[in-house]
């Protein structure tokens, strides 16, 4: 059992054959073989499209006990006109999530970046009536620009115990390769100061990497670093790796997780995945 949960964006990628998942596995066993390695998971399906009941009832037949699944709420409620009025629909999509019990924590709630110092009322009343751990990604400038309406954001979050998501695209807007996968996660992931907040007791973090994984390190340094102080100080940190693809983004989160274990030596290895296991057994 990790003191912190790591993953990827989804569990869903069919790339990952061969590489997370042995050649030729169905798309029903993705999430199994995903969770033998990895102990949580970005909810991003979820922004797009509510499960059905059967969907969720596979999930809560194949997710472990110790998973966590960050369920995003659909961005039908996030950027609705008026989020206060979204109330309703939110508890019903919790609801909706019910047979997953405690392994779906924290919701996030993402922001679009219209959502400016203006509506922070109503941001108030909506987390007022929120009874589920929650962590809130912000996207407005204005909440990036140390000043009163940053303050007053985080303020607010602290005071109802409500995290700031921390996204950090450096390494992405570092690379100059100039492919469709970069250019595509390019146009599609803000641009914005990097805010390591730690408001609660489970800090979340989503690294948007480089496709070339060495080029990662010096972006990753200062994470590594702020994971393990987090670790230390009895706090659950939940760290999300990407690349542009998604391809290389198991190997990402595992390079992330044995540089970890340089700085907290007792930390146990990653299982090995599926598709290891089967590449060791032909050797035989």
């Amino acid at each position: 059992m990790l003191p912190y949960c790591l993953g990827c964006p989804s569990w869903s990628e069919a790339g990952w054959r061969g590489r997370l998942y042995p050649d030729g596995t169905p798309a029903s066993d993705y999430l199994a073989l995903y969770a033998r390695v990895f102990n949580a998971v970005e909810g991003n399906t979820t922004f797009y499209a509510r499960p059905s009941a059967a969907t969720v009832q596979r999930w809560a037949q194949r997710m472990p006990a110790h998973f966590r699944f960050c369920a995003k709420l659909p961005r039908d409620i996030s950027h609705s006109a008026e989020l206060r009025l979204q109330m309703p629909a939110a508890r019903a999509f919790v609801e909706s999530l019910a047979p997953l019990g405690e392994r779906v924590t924290p919701f996030w709630l993402q922001l679009p970046a219209s959502f400016g110092p203006a509506r922070l009322g109503e941001l108030a009343d909506f987390l007022a009536g929120f009874e589920r751990p929650l962590a809130v990604e912000v996207r407005h400038p204005a909440f990036f620009q140390r000043g009163e309406e940053e303050r007053a954001l985080n303020r607010l979050l602290r005071d109802r115990g409500v995290e700031r998501l921390c996204l950090d695209s450096r390494p992405l807007f570092s690379c100059h390769e100039d492919t469709p996968a970069v250019r595509h996660a390019q146009s599609r992931k803000p641009r914005l100061p990097v805010r390591p907040a730690a408001l609660t007791a489970f800090p979340q973090v989503r690294f948007i990497g480089h496709p070339l994984l060495a080029a990662n390190d010096p972006f990753m340094a200062p994470w590594l670093d702020k994971v393990a102080a987090w670790i230390e100080e009895g706090r659950q940190p939940y760290v999300f790796l990407h690349t542009p693809d998604n391809l290389l983004a198991p190997e990402l989160a595992r390079r992330f997780h044995e540089r970890l274990r340089e700085r907290l030596p007792g930390l146990p290895p990653l299982p090995a995945p599926a598709a290891a296991d089967d590449s060791q057994l032909d050797l035989l």
